[in-house]
């Protein structure tokens, strides 16, 4: 039995008072116990109550997850919602064409009427959490295999999302927190009418581009604006003309005052994924097999993606979303791999280990902890190079829409086949729709191109652990060369065109669906990609079971000091304060934590697609015409820096004062500190975000919608 059971409550007594502020993603039913008096030293003037309240309206019911992969807040009464650029991306794209292209234009609704609604968008309001540990904790015992754990806990998962979800009103999502020793329980409400009101024209939300994301100086107004709307009683309802602006309980006012070096900052949002109890293994491992391999997969994504990109407005459009996406945790891999080299996390990790593992094989642990470390070594070491298999085969399936072709739409033809005649009738009008969908975000020489050179990349590069069997076939007998293959199997598919998929729904056959070889090669994709040894599956079962128990006996021994749990896209607070990076000649302002227009204009390369600019923001910033959103230095301020915790899914938070006023807008962190998901830098650890007087300058100067700034309540 375990002598001693720390949860979160409890670490409340432990926590000592001199732990850096800026580090920590935190939930905020502990922000009272663990962290308020640190606060408001730091310059918080809001209560605990006010940023988390379940039966009183707080910060929280400002905060909304935005399409389930970054943070948006509500900043009007009328339901006005503003995220990142990069995360209105999608649906900005999917709403463009080549004659009204509001990805590279830009777009402002003149009024209601004008907001624009995706096929598919919604935000998530986050209503209350609970302590479930004891309770999941209670179906497990330590005889049970890491696949009967999880059999257990899911059954008891599913009864608590039942009784908390009120007849469907809610979303129950039950969440495991250090490594499976801890669960909590989340209630969420979902919106799923959500229209674009406005966006920035491309080369301002992505000045920059490749080149700029993930540095610092920044110039970038990362930003789009939508609005959600709800049945006449503010409830949840689908897309309807009769539908209204929601009358959110809590949105934000909006402070021009602008930041200064030392300023409190308060960020709320859904970090996507930290890892920062990861063992050496695993850091060694990403370092020199799975991140090598996901950045070479990447590029060769993006390369051929970007020859078509480049022919016309039309077919950018058609792989823009997928590019940036692709590109952006292309750039990230990259600089994980530079960070956690240059500061050898992974060595300090194994000291910590070692300390630990001595601990570990004291006589009074040695029964629980002995073999924890040398298990998990024993994992990495058989799975070195099956991560980097699966890192390029990964790769392949994300960048090639015929790499999942099975998965996605081949299942549901596969459903169709089989139905019967009514059913086949019920299916088809939504297939049909999927079918069209689907082939808009396709262009077949790219894919061509795109699958042809991955099967390549993966026959070749992944040498250490068995390819799929079909592909090592065809590689065999075409000398790694998969483009004459390539162009034979679209020729023989019915994928190769809308029109063939149709053709399919009006004569259907299983057998010519299981036969059509992008069918069958997709198949193989995956079947592989999901198949492991016997050895392999014992080794992540011994694995599963001894993570969790190195994070235990770390946090019960205090060799490890992390108080918060890992991110995992529930909602967290992290606070810290504008903070500067050592002077940059590249940034000439007086302190360098903000950077100004003047510096985007120094920039500006004229036609380049990622630093050229509209000519109206050149003339601005030659007449100084910044009207009331200038700084009181005479300048407009474009970005700023902080020294937050955040991660991915953090894209779109809100930066407040301490009064929980908007100040700006978080969209990225800086290559420096880029091993920030496993270890946290004090030094050089920073958030980049839009100053939110350059959002308003954009939207009511630049645009011409100051409609739209008149919703907010503006703070001097």
């Amino acid at each position: 039995m375990r002598k001693i059971v720390i949860t979160l409550v409890s670490a409340v007594l432990l926590m000592p008072f001199t732990m850096k502020a800026d580090e920590g993603m935190w939930f905020l039913m502990f922000i009272e116990r663990l962290n308020h008096r640190d606060m408001q030293k730091m310059g918080l003037q809001l209560t605990a109550e006010e940023i988390y309240s379940i039966n009183h309206h707080s910060l929280k019911d400002a905060i909304v997850q935005f399409n389930g992969g970054c943070t948006a807040e509500l900043i009007s009464k009328d339901g006005l919602v503003l995220t990142n650029h990069h995360c209105g991306y999608d649906a900005i794209a999917e709403l463009s064409s080549a004659e009204k292209n509001y990805l590279k234009d830009g777009y402002w609704a003149a009024d209601k009427k004008g907001e624009l609604k995706p096929s598919s968008l919604f935000v998530r309001f986050f209503v209350r959490m609970d302590d479930c540990s004891k309770r999941i904790l209670g179906v497990v015992n330590d005889k049970m295999t890491e696949a009967e754990r999880e059999k257990a806990i899911n059954a008891e998962i599913a009864k608590i999302e039942k009784e908390n979800n009120e007849g469907g009103k809610y979303v129950v999502s039950v969440r495991s927190f250090f490594q499976g020793n801890e669960y909590y329980y989340f209630v969420y409400q979902d919106y799923k009418d959500v229209r674009l009101v406005g966006t920035p024209p491309e080369s301002l939300g992505k000045f920059g581009g490749d080149t700029d994301n993930w540095e610092w100086p920044r110039h970038t107004a990362d930003f789009s604006m939508f609005r959600i709307y709800a049945d006449a009683n503010g409830n949840p309802a689908d897309y309807s003309d009769k539908n209204v602006p929601l009358h959110p309980k809590h949105y934000l006012p909006v402070n021009l005052g602008g930041v200064k070096e030392n300023d409190f900052a308060m960020i709320l949002g859904y970090p996507g994924r930290t890892n920062r109890w990861m063992p050496a293994g695993g850091i060694e491992q990403n370092v020199k097999f799975a991140y090598p391999a996901w950045v070479e997969g990447a590029k060769t994504g993006m390369d051929n993606m970007k020859k078509y990109m480049d022919q016309s407005d039309a077919l950018n459009l058609v792989y823009a979303s997928k590019y940036a996406s692709t590109a952006n945790y292309w750039k990230n891999r990259q600089g994980m791999i530079d960070a956690l080299t240059k500061f050898e996390t992974s060595k300090a990790k194994a000291a910590q280990e070692a300390k630990f593992n001595k601990w570990a094989n004291k006589p009074e642990n040695k029964a629980k902890y002995g073999t924890v470390v040398e298990t998990i070594n024993k994992y990495y070491a058989l799975t070195n190079e099956k991560s980097r298999h699966d890192n390029y085969l990964q790769q392949l399936l994300r960048t090639s829409a015929m790499g999942t072709i099975s998965r996605s739409l081949g299942r549901q033809l596969e459903a169709y086949a089989k139905a019967d005649a009514a059913k086949r009738a019920q299916m088809l009008p939504q297939l049909t729709e999927m079918i069209d969908e689907m082939y808009k975000e396709m262009h077949i020489p790219a894919e061509k191109d795109i699958l042809a050179a991955q099967l390549k990349l993966y026959a070749t590069k992944s040498v250490g652990y068995n390819i799929a069997p079909s592909v090592k076939k065809i590689g065999e007998a075409n000398n790694n060369e998969f483009a004459g293959y390539v162009n034979a199997a679209f020729d023989l598919s019915m994928f190769s065109s809308p029109e063939r998929v149709k053709a399919f729904l009006v004569v259907p056959s299983e057998g010519q669906l299981t036969n059509d070889p992008l069918y069958a090669l997709s198949s193989d994709l995956i079947t592989h990609m999901n198949s492991k040894s016997d050895e392999v599956a014992k080794a992540q079962n011994d694995f599963g079971a001894a993570f969790r128990l190195l994070v235990e006996g770390l946090r019960e021994s205090k060799i490890g000091s992390i108080k918060y749990p890992d991110a995992n896209s529930t909602l967290r607070l992290t606070y810290g304060k504008v903070r500067s990076l050592p002077a940059d000649k590249r940034n000439e302002v007086a302190i360098n934590n903000y950077t100004t227009l003047a510096g985007q204009v120094k920039k500006y390369k004229k036609g380049d697609h990622e630093f050229d600019l509209p000519a109206r923001v050149l003339e601005m910033n030659a007449k100084k015409d910044f009207g009331r959103y200038a700084d009181k230095d005479g300048s407009l301020h474009v970005n700023f820096l902080t020294d937050n915790d955040i991660t991915g899914g953090n894209s779109g938070s809100p930066v407040l004062n301490g009064k929980g006023e908007l100040i700006g807008l978080a969209f990225d962190g800086n290559i420096e500190a880029m091993a920030g998901d496993v270890i946290f830098d004090k030094k050089l650890q920073r958030t980049i975000n839009v100053d939110i007087r350059y959002v308003l300058w954009v939207i009511e100067n630049f645009s011409g919608a100051k409609h739209i700034v008149d919703e907010m309540t503006l703070v001097k």
